[in-house]
């Protein structure tokens, strides 16, 4: 596309552009994918879809967790004749979808739920409506109904040509696609539902003891076809006494039990009733009164108040070993209705979705590892428990699924050259070079730097030691410190933001006497090496504030208890990309047949959102852009915050570095397949009225593409099973989209677990990059990450635009955001202009 045609197309809507062609660059490899074929027998019919609204009995929206699909069991059970027959799927919320159409466009059925109580061993004696317990004098097992009437309407809403799913795969696209695309995933999530799976967005999860590992604190880490966490089930005390790390059931947090508790679902024993908490008692089980009313006596209204251990013990007849000095389980919603906590087991497969603590995360990592082989045989497991075949809205249709894995053909692309210092060249093997007895390509000095030390009985002095070493080997000028600050002992109970103020106190007063010297105007050293005391050390976030937004003084934070001159090298060549240089640049750069042409920049963009728990935590969004035309590996970053959980950039109206005629590329990631017109029509648009404020003739010309990580696809070698796919690997047909123009890339060497490819959509190019051109750029671009001598496994500038947020994202403190809504997402502060342009992120 020429200038003047971008600028004329300027407010049309943007859809992603269609294939252009096939890479063949690169040795053929043959490969097997955990993709399944599915036959389509009948595409000449439709889906049709019907909006479900479920009431109760006094008229108001029925409300509660998973009620709808027992509802709606219970009409499949009952109502057959009036659904002509057909089997349906339903969401769980307001859709159903039927192979045909129903009878009439409107149905309204009367469903009955009864819940049975059972009566044991002569003590008839249930809670009633009130929250107290009722007893009865009689001496057999009886069976007590409690009924719930609901009233379901289902209307007609439109219906969806099977025929598009033929049609897309023959080039012909239809936007009712993606609709059925979405009942059949509806379809399959019914299907898992009905084998009582946990459904996570696209991952189902089985009861299966084989699939759990436990990684502390009462949590599980559950391994399916992808990974979870979830609540350790059996026995509430255990889980308590696990999740708050303590010897025995006597040392229980119960304020913190409380708060964990709220919600889960349990299994009360020996009746085998599940329920959800709704709380804890206010006293123990010996000191918990209720009213119990007498059945069965003279006086039949008589009401006498016993403790719940009473009841439990005396009427009941059970063994109650702990519970009597323990807070009683509350399942009561409007009104309380107790148990005592022994008698109540946590559900299987209750997801855990707080923050999870730095040793909980290592042994996650850790159990989600499984070599290719082993990845294999897990699949393939998983496809046999699944049994799709029996899947009664599957056959309506005629879909089928194959069990075997689909075979594709890979191509392994040549690593690209890098250049280091002294302009020797060096050729990467298995996706990684060594800089053993070289020098970098840009390194840089360290003069005026100081040691600020948080650890207790630590000497710094060796760390300085071990960093000139370093520095000398890798050709970085490393004077002596000009001081090292040790923490005052008094401040170490204070809180982070006062340790830090008084750290840079005691540094100030160090550095004023050479000032003085020297006649110097500045007093703070250019850079400065932290020693924190731990890797998850609450000083890091008012540190990182202080030195980059208020000194702006570039720093490099240093946790590790290991310190050795391995560590130290690759510690240096962060501190080198901080201060401006690089350890190696690609050969390419000057001869590149894509960047050298024109001016280019490349910019990668990511928006972090809150850590798990923090819900109303704003998002930050950052953008990276390249620096130093026809370089690739030199980045600045821009953060901002906005909507908390918002994907869409929302500020990207800013003008842009640069002038005259430039072309630009942008890559983008955390963009679901969904939102992609958005990122052209919304986000792209945005980028376009910057220039246009910028200089309303120039049109530069765009290449966009979306990287994703999210996602399932797993490459496995089909000669060599258990080794990884070698680096380079791509793939961009048979298991591609058949219309819009995506492949698969996996450019690193995976030492643990299954590689996993990144897929990368092209929405647009107006540069017109071939396949082959576009892919090696990809490839190369893993190639220039600062922080390590190996090929990472998703492009440069996006890893540092997620860096870029998440450091912004530690850096804020809950004051910052105290008092701001959801809806009032604030400015976060800039960064100090003396590290705005460095690659303060690495």
């Amino acid at each position: 596309m020429d200038s003047s045609a971008s600028g004329s197309d300027h407010n049309r809507e943007r859809t992603p552009m269609s294939r252009p062609g096939f890479g063949v660059k690169g040795n053929k490899i043959s490969l097997c994918t955990n993709h399944f074929r599915v036959e389509l027998a009948d595409s000449a019919g439709y889906f049709f879809h019907y909006s479900v609204s479920i009431y109760n009995k006094d008229g108001r929206p029925a409300e509660g967790k998973g009620i709808g699909r027992t509802i709606m069991d219970k009409i499949r059970e009952i109502y057959k004749f009036d659904l002509d027959g057909k089997d349906f799927a339903y969401d769980g919320e307001k859709s159903l979808f039927m192979w045909g159409a129903l009878p009439r466009k409107e149905l309204d059925f009367t469903v009955v739920l009864d819940k049975i109580s059972l009566k044991s061993n002569g003590d008839n004696s249930s809670f009633n409506g009130s929250g107290s317990l009722t007893q009865g004098g009689g001496k057999r097992q009886k069976c007590v109904f409690q009924t719930r009437t609901f009233r379901v309407v289902m209307k007609y809403v439109g219906k969806y040509p099977f025929s598009v799913i033929s049609d897309m795969l023959r080039g012909r696209h239809s936007e009712k696609v993606h609709e059925v695309i979405k009942v059949l995933d509806v379809v399959l999530r019914q299907h898992a539902a009905k084998k009582s799976c946990l459904i996570v967005k696209q991952s189902f999860y089985h009861d299966d003891p084989k699939n759990f590992t436990d990684i502390g604190k009462g949590v599980f880490g559950c391994k399916d076809m992808s990974l979870t966490t979830v609540l350790k089930p059996g026995p509430v005390l255990d889980f308590l006494v696990a999740n708050q790390n303590v010897k025995n059931t006597s040392c229980i947090d119960w304020s913190k039990a409380r708060r964990v508790l709220k919600n889960l679902k349990i299994k009360i024993f020996p009746s085998n009733r599940e329920s959800r908490i709704t709380g804890l008692s206010e006293y123990i089980c010996k000191k918990q009164r209720f009213l119990l009313r007498n059945r069965g006596l003279k006086n039949d209204n008589q009401e006498v108040q016993v403790t719940v251990y009473d009841y439990f013990v005396k009427h009941k007849k059970m063994h109650l070993q702990y519970s009597g000095d323990f807070p009683c389980i509350n399942i009561g919603k409007t009104k309380s209705k107790f148990y005592p906590i022994e008698l109540c087991s946590l559900l299987p497969l209750q997801r855990y979705t707080k923050e999870l603590s730095l040793p909980q995360r290592l042994m996650l990592i850790e159990s989600s590892r499984q070599r290719p082989l082993e990845k294999m045989t897990m699949l393939t497991e998983a496809r046999k428990t699944n049994k799709y075949a029996t899947e009664t809205m599957l056959q309506s249709c005629g879909v089928s699924i194959a069990s075997t894995f689909t075979q594709v053909e890979g191509r392994v692309l040549a690593a690209p050259k890098l250049i280091v210092g002294r302009g020797e060249e060096v050729v990467p093997r298995a996706g990684c070079w060594n800089l053993n007895g070289k020098m970098l390509a840009e390194p840089m000095s360290v003069h005026s730097w100081a040691v600020v030390s948080f650890r207790s009985s630590f000497d710094p002095s060796m760390v300085c030691t071990y960093f000139a070493k370093s520095g000398e080997m890798m050709g970085i000028s490393v004077k002596p410190p000009i001081c090292i600050i040790e923490e005052n002992k008094s401040y170490r109970q204070a809180p982070p933001a006062i340790r830090v103020e008084k750290i840079l106190e005691q540094l100030d007063l160090k550095l004023k006497p050479l000032k003085a010297q020297s006649n110097k105007k500045k007093t703070l050293p250019d850079f400065i090496l932290c020693l924190l005391p731990n890797k998850n050390s609450d000083i890091y976030g008012p540190w990182k504030r202080k030195t980059l937004i208020e000194l702006g003084i570039s720093n490099q934070c240093i946790s590790s208890s290991k310190l050795d001159m391995q560590y130290f090298t690759s510690l240096l060549l962060k501190i080198n990309a901080k201060l401006g240089g690089l350890h190696s640049r690609l050969a390419i750069e000057w001869n590149s047949p894509v960047l050298s042409k024109k001016p280019t920049i490349i910019f990668g963009m990511d928006v972090c959102h809150g850590s798990t728990g923090l819900h109303d935590f704003p998002s930050i969004a950052s953008v990276v852009s390249s620096r130093c035309w026809p370089s690739m590996s030199h980045y600045r970053a821009s953060v901002r915050s906005q909507s908390s959980k918002a994907e869409i950039i929302e500020s990207l109206f800013k003008p842009m570095p640069g002038n005259g005629d430039k072309d630009e590329g942008m890559i983008r990631d955390g963009v679901s397949e969904g939102q992609f017109k958005q990122v052209l029509n919304v986000e792209f648009h945005q980028i376009l009225e910057a220039c246009k404020l910028l200089d309303s003739d120039w049109h530069p010309k765009f290449t966009i593409i979306i990287a994703q990580k999210r996602h399932h696809t797993k490459f496995f070698q089909s000669r060599q099973q258990h080794q990884n796919v070698p680096p380079g690997t791509v793939v961009d047909s048979k298991i591609c989209h058949p219309h819009y123009y995506d492949f698969y890339m996996c450019p690193h060497a995976a030492y643990a677990g299954t590689a996993r490819p990144i897929h990368y959509h092209v929405l647009l190019d107006e540069i017109g990059i071939s396949s082959d051109e576009l892919q090696e750029l990809v490839h190369s671009l893993s190639y220039v990450y600062q922080k390590c001598t190996k090929a990472i496994s998703i492009v440069t500038p996006i890893r540092y635009a997620h860096l870029a947020a998440s450091k912004a994202s530690q850096i804020l403190t809950s004051e910052v955001f105290s008092n701001h809504t959801e809806a009032q997402a604030p400015e976060l502060p800039k960064l100090h202009k003396e590290v705005c342009e460095s690659m303060f992120f690495c």
